[in-house]
């Protein structure tokens, strides 16, 4: 049996869910990318949000490797170092008294939800119930997650789905006082709608949340999945706006590429969650713990949130520049390193074609929904691979308008 696999191989043994890109990368470092051939890529997609030091960063490997040669799994049943060491950091650099640890961003939400539920039932009653969600949200393909994210169609085919769910315009306060009730529980917002097409909400509409949310003794609920761990230029990005949610949930870029997830919350919040309520096999390894406590610790240092502001800046310009010469984005949007360039009419839902073009330029990108191409890199990523991967960017964008 031969060890070779190609990308036709995807096709042939993984389950159709996916549709990966031409190439197969086997080796980072930094911002850059290699694939079998060893064609280089600039990477500006960063994991969809995880790489938030990059690939292969040195401390980042230096940890796993020691942790990896003391303890690398020992479950619930008995707690760890580096779970204990983390926990500490995230109370100590938030809102928090109290952490969670599970293995994705669909894991802390799901918590998140359950433990909203718990919370208002322990104190209000079961008819206490009802979650509130923005529309073309994202929290996670859990059934329980995929129904609170107001896309229908992440649930076709997948129903019946949890009931006492329902949704309001993201951005529009009179859609939420419209919708909030004394039977809500939990009010769950993304400060940034990523998949939703990287849009910031505004300060205005997340102050009103929470006012209504302690009008109705609802929790508010921050998915910070993606906008989370320095992304905004700000350790979280409710810190950016002023705005302190009852549970934030957070992955990705916490583990800096190693698998990890994390709910926050309050003291009085996390006592609904007693002995036996909740769990999670996994959550809190020692391996992924002690990679996410490296990454917080680099992460949450003012050269690299400084950092972030400058490059996001430096992004922003060179879009605009690209801009000015194609006329394909109606606006660049977005906040730090989380970045949406919104396709012309002539362009809508044809953000994979700038993938594809990217792509055939050495470079690799996101897109958020059918009309927003997303960046996403390193949250280190040199200034030289930014002004190269835009140039990559603005080649594909030349040879895609001149195929039009």
């Amino acid at each position: 049996m031969s060890n070779t696999v190609t990308r036709a191989d995807f096709d042939q043994v993984m389950v159709p869910n996916y549709g990966p890109a031409g190439f197969i990368p086997v080796k980072g470092l930094g911002s850059r990318v290699w694939d079998q051939s060893g064609r280089e890529f600039i990477d500006f997609a960063g994991g969809i949000a995880v790489n938030s030091l990059g690939h292969c960063h040195p401390q980042l490997v230096a940890t796993l490797t020691e942790q990896a040669s003391k303890l690398w799994h020992v479950s619930n049943v008995f707690t760890n170092e580096p779970a204990l060491k983390l926990g500490k950091l995230l109370t100590e650099t938030t809102f928090a008294e109290r952490v969670f640890f599970c293995n994705s961003g669909a894991e802390a939400n799901e918590a998140a939800f359950k433990l909203a539920r718990k919370y208002g039932s322990d104190h209000f009653g079961p008819e206490k119930n009802q979650i509130l969600a923005c529309k073309n949200s994202f929290h996670g393909r859990t059934l329980f997650t995929v129904s609170v994210g107001g896309q229908p169609k992440y649930t076709e085919g997948f129903g019946p789905v949890p009931g006492g769910i329902a949704h309001f315009e993201y951005n529009d306060i009179e859609s939420l006082k419209a919708a909030i009730s004394d039977q809500t529980c939990a009010v769950v917002i993304e400060p940034i709608q990523g998949e939703g097409g990287v849009m910031p909400a505004d300060k205005a509409f997340l102050e009103a949340a929470r006012e209504l949310c302690d009008q109705h003794n609802a929790l508010l609920v921050f998915d910070e999945v993606q906008s989370g761990v320095g992304r905004t230029g700000s350790l979280f990005a409710y810190q950016e706006y002023g705005v302190t949610p009852d549970i934030l949930s957070s992955a990705k870029g916490i583990g800096g590429g190693f698998p990890i997830g994390a709910m926050l919350t309050t003291e009085k919040v996390a006592k609904s969650f007693g002995i036996g309520t909740h769990g999670s096999t996994y959550g809190g390894n020692p391996l992924a713990c002690a990679v996410a406590h490296k990454v917080l610790e680099l992460v949450n240092e003012p050269a690299v949130l400084d950092g972030v502001r400058a490059k996001h800046q430096r992004f922003v310009d060179g879009l605009n520049a690209i801009n000015a010469k194609y006329q394909v984005f109606k606006t660049v949007r977005g906040m730090g390193l989380l970045l949406g360039c919104v396709l012309t009419d002539a362009y809508a839902g044809r953000a994979k074609e700038f993938l594809k073009a990217a792509e055939k330029q050495g470079l690799m990108l996101l897109v958020a929904g059918l009309s927003v191409v997303r960046l996403a890199p390193s949250l280190v990523i040199e200034d030289k691979d930014i002004d190269e991967g835009l140039a990559r960017f603005e080649a594909a964008i030349a040879e895609l308008t001149s195929a039009q």
